[in-house]
């Protein structure tokens, strides 16, 4: 019996130390949990989907990042590589990317469900930010003048994910042709001048801000030509689709003849309308308080319009809303 008491002592000793130590481990050292340091409190890591090195998209979200982490610390923002602006939707849709740059009319398609969407993404916009210009481009000695030219021709036409393949569709929907019509081929905006300037291909697609690097560096070896869209068919397609508008590009950005004339298009910042409401309020605040910042980081962000942060294609999350009511 005595033996019996002595374990049964031993045995709520070893009970008691149990229970404290693991009391000890719950609580830790002030400020810590169970697994490490509290993390509660400290900035939240979120991309935004941008678009292949060569065009505006990743310049533009490696400066938004840059202005809003200096302006919030409630995030840490990193720009992302993707396939361009039409990917960029599903992203946010899917939970693989929390902020996007895509174009106003995909943006639109998106939200609606519309083609090229299978179904409703469920996105919405934080602001507008710069337009883009649609480029179409050739050497400056190619036989190749006019939409009509195109066919049978070799075009790069930007990430198979990127927004100018909807465009091109409706330009070439214009003069009764097609994709079918034309050889594409679809490779990020760089590897598509790249490829033009060394004669693989006829013609290369950006839909970008201008200057575009990837035709600025095919400018500082070779002269180069846009092919401007006939202006009764530019005139009939701004009335068709209201998310597109004339663009002139002075001839001086790309050592152009003249000055020419293109499709231009807003650019959207996007994100779930799940986010919440006051992380929505604050990365639009940072941002669009500091545009100035923006536009002395980044060259394209020059050409946002400020009159029209709050004029986008798509609605805005209700934490951009309230930051633009009070502004």
């Amino acid at each position: 019996m005595k033996t019996f008491k002595t374990s049964l002592k031993v045995l709520c000793l070893v009970v008691a130390l149990i229970v404290v130590v693991s009391g000890c481990a719950q609580k830790g050292p002030e400020g810590e949990t169970p697994g490490g340091p509290d993390t509660s409190g400290k900035a939240t890591q979120m991309g935004i989907a941008t678009a292949t090195v060569g065009g505006a998209y990743y310049p533009m979200g490696q400066a938004i990042a840059n202005v809003v982490n200096a302006h919030y610390d409630g995030v840490v923002l990193n720009a992302e590589v993707t396939n361009g602006a039409l990917e960029n939707n599903r992203l946010v849709n899917d939970g693989e990317a929390a902020l996007a740059i895509t174009n106003a009319d995909l943006a639109y398609y998106a939200y609606n469900g519309q083609a090229p969407y299978d179904a409703k993404q469920n996105v919405v916009a934080l602001g507008n930010l710069h337009p883009s210009v649609f480029h179409i481009i050739t050497l400056a000695d190619s036989p190749i003048n006019s939409i009509e030219d195109l066919k049978g021709k070799r075009v790069a036409c930007g990430p198979a994910g990127g927004a100018s393949i909807g465009i091109m569709q409706n330009i070439l929907a214009e003069y009764d042709m097609s994709f079918d019509d034309i050889i594409p081929s679809y490779l990020p905006y760089s590897d598509g001048y790249t490829q033009m300037s060394d004669g693989n291909v006829d013609v290369a697609l950006a839909t970008s801000g201008y200057p575009a690097a990837a035709v600025m560096e095919v400018t500082a070896t070779k002269s180069i030509k846009f092919l401007e869209v006939d202006p009764d068919i530019l005139e009939g397609m701004l009335d068709k689709y209201p998310y597109y508008t004339d663009a002139n590009i002075p001839k001086d950005v790309y050592k152009l003849e003249s000055d020419a004339t293109a499709i231009g298009i807003s650019n959207v910042f996007v994100c779930s309308p799940d986010m919440d409401e006051d992380l929505a309020y604050n990365i639009a605040k940072a941002l669009y308080d500091n545009v100035a910042e923006l536009k002395e980081n980044n060259k394209t962000a020059e050409q946002i319009d400020e009159t029209k942060l709050s004029e986008t294609s798509i609605p805005l999350h209700p934490g951009a809303q309230k930051y633009f009511d009070e502004k």
